[in-house]
């Protein structure tokens, strides 16, 4: 599933053509995705212009003259492709809309793709989206300075729950998904089923500094290409040749003077990945 990184280099890969341009001409390919798209979506897009483009945790937030948000969720296999206005669709794609941008040049093409259907767009006033329930609960941004060691102890130290399900339920801190946690647990040295109360200070400010350097190397790497995503232009990221824990089963740790091997787990059914020598409970 798209996570931080890889939504944050769909948003930086959506603004050079986006900002500014009109949206001449949507074309909706089916009825929905994984929900109904909402209701007068293509005609609600036809000729707005587009003021802003920002990410708030995994969604890519739109903002138009018309004051609506454009909201999309990539779900697990999501992403938009930007190409000629007169390319053939490619395989999957649900939605495509024509632009024309702000400072001349020709216009373009945006393509939504998504084989599994996963991913959904809402289209939202304002008051609206800062008002829903999901996007009020949110965590601070684990890049912003409102995310520190000492916000982090202060928010676990009542918390049974294991470190990884609490970084990932985005309420504590959010735009974490499996990928980075399990790669800044390690950083950290921290076991993924360690209870949150457990964890020090300390702890907590290595902690994050590890969760700011992991997400900061992986948007400069456009992201992790596991399965289906890719940029906006279709290149691929390239995070996941410097993956540490994540996906390595059976790997010796690369940690110097550490003997450990990494094993996966599956909690909740989702795959933790972690070196049995050096992170401990």
């Amino acid at each position: 599933m798209p996570e931080l990184p890889e939504v944050e280099t769909v948003k930086r890969g959506l603004t050079a053509p986006l900002l500014g341009a009109s949206l001449d001409h949507v074309t909706l390919f089916r009825p929905n995705l994984r929900y109904d798209f909402p209701k007068d979506f293509a005609s609600r897009l036809n000729g707005r212009r587009v003021l802003s483009l920002e990410r708030r945790a995994k969604y890519l937030l739109i903002a138009l003259d018309s004051q609506d948000i454009w909201v999309t969720h990539l779900g697990m296999t999501g992403r938009f492709k930007v190409h000629g206005a007169d390319e053939a669709h490619t395989k999957h794609a649900h939605m495509a809309l024509h632009f024309s941008p702000k400072a001349g040049g020709g216009s373009g093409q945006l393509s939504y793709i998504d084989p599994r259907r996963f991913g959904f767009m809402l289209l939202l006033s304002p008051d609206e989206l800062y008002q829903a329930t999901w996007y009020a609960s949110l965590g601070p941004e684990p890049l912003s300075e409102a995310f520190s060691g000492d916000y982090l102890y202060e928010a676990l130290k009542t918390k049974t729950s294991s470190i990884k399900a609490l970084l990932m339920a985005q309420g504590l801190v959010c735009g974490l998904g499996n990928i980075y946690v399990c790669e800044a647990l390690f950083a950290a040295g921290l076991h993924p089923e360690a209870s949150g109360k457990t964890i020090g200070r300390e702890a907590c400010h290595d902690l994050v500094v590890a969760i700011k350097a992991i997400l900061s190397r992986a948007i400069e790497a456009g992201g992790s290409s596991i399965s289906d995503f890719a940029a906006t232009s279709g290149e691929l990221g390239y995070f996941q040749h410097q993956f540490s824990v994540y996906d390595r089963k059976g790997c010796a740790c690369i940690r110097s003077g550490c003997h450990g091997v990494i094993e996966r787990r599956v909690h909740q059914g989702r795959s933790s990945f972690y070196c049995n020598g050096c992170q401990k409970i």
